[in-house]
């Protein structure tokens, strides 16, 4: 992005008014600010906080599609970046953005950087988060691979299927719950056994809001119903904490087409051969005339 005229203008005059700020976007939708100037700054609809103690590293940057990295360090606070937070999960693939700007008059900046927080390591009342550029997701494999099980993520446009229909999902309250893992609720057997199984549960209210885990079973006993995750959330779940959950699919063509009702948009190959029929070859006696590749 090129610097604006005022603000190179600015920069060439050799005595400068700037200083970093930094916004970081969590993926529940919180937006924090933060500034290395000895007061707080607004502008973008973010305020910029002074106060705690945010400081960037040195930012490599290339002209290709090298992948750009920085380090952020700062210092844990109860009214900004708190431990349990980052315990929770809530800095995990943030969006962060870094401007150079003239904190006497805001509207000339330039940013210098944007991607995503990757691992970030925390204690003793501090935090070091390394910051991903955006070309960092160009070294993910792209592509559709052709297989029998359908590669559509349950409920995106090429699926279709809409996840708040009260036939997939459902909003419940918290009963029992251990390690954060295992959820028992009573009086919940509307929906067959298995039917959030490969789903996924989210927090809606209380120290957990926001999080999300994936289901790895979903059981019922009596009119209970148990349902397991496949790691715990990271913050705590106290009864009356309200739990969204969502309809799972395990990609197979047969649930597509019974459970779904959506055998037009299944996005695998059901019928395409396996290594073994690939490989085969006639034998005397046995029937070599083809058949059917499916009943």
């Amino acid at each position: 992005m090129a610097v604006l005229p005022e603000f190179e203008a600015h920069l060439k005059t050799g005595t400068t008014t700037v200083c970093r700020c930094w916004s970081v976007e969590r993926c529940d939708g919180v937006v924090l600010g933060f500034t290395d100037h000895d007061g707080d700054l607004s502008f973008g609809g973010v305020q910029f906080m002074a106060r705690t103690g945010l400081a960037p590293k040195s930012l490599q940057q290339t002209t290709g599609l090298s992948v750009d990295n920085s380090e952020a360090i700062g210092i844990l606070s109860d009214d900004a970046v708190t431990d349990v937070d980052i315990q929770a999960g809530r800095y995990d693939k943030a969006v962060v953005t870094a401007w150079l700007v003239n904190w006497s008059n805001v509207a000339q900046r330039h940013k210098q950087f944007k991607g995503l927080i990757g691992e970030i390591n925390h204690g003793k009342g501090q935090f070091t988060a390394e910051l991903r550029g955006l070309a960092d997701v160009l070294n993910q494999p792209q592509g559709q691979v052709y297989q029998k099980s359908c590669n559509a993520v349950l409920g995106d446009a090429r699926c279709s299927i809409d996840l708040t229909h009260p036939t997939y999902s459902i909003q419940v309250l918290a009963e029992e719950i251990k390690e954060n893992q295992t959820f028992t609720f009573s009086d919940f057997d509307q929906f067959e056994a298995g039917w959030f199984t490969h789903g996924t549960l989210r927090v809606l209210s209380g120290a957990a809001k926001g999080l999300c885990v994936h289901v790895k079973s979903d059981l019922l006993m009596g009119s209970a119903r148990v349902i397991a995750t496949w790691e715990e959330l990271r913050a705590d779940v106290v009864t009356g904490d309200q739990i969204l959950l969502q309809v799972g699919c395990d990609k197979r063509v047969e649930t597509c087409r019974l459970k779904f009702l959506n055998y037009e948009n299944y996005r695998g190959f059901p019928h395409i051969p396996g290594e073994d029929w690939m490989l085969s070859y006639p034998v005397q006696g046995d029937d070599n005339s083809g058949g059917k590749l499916s009943q």
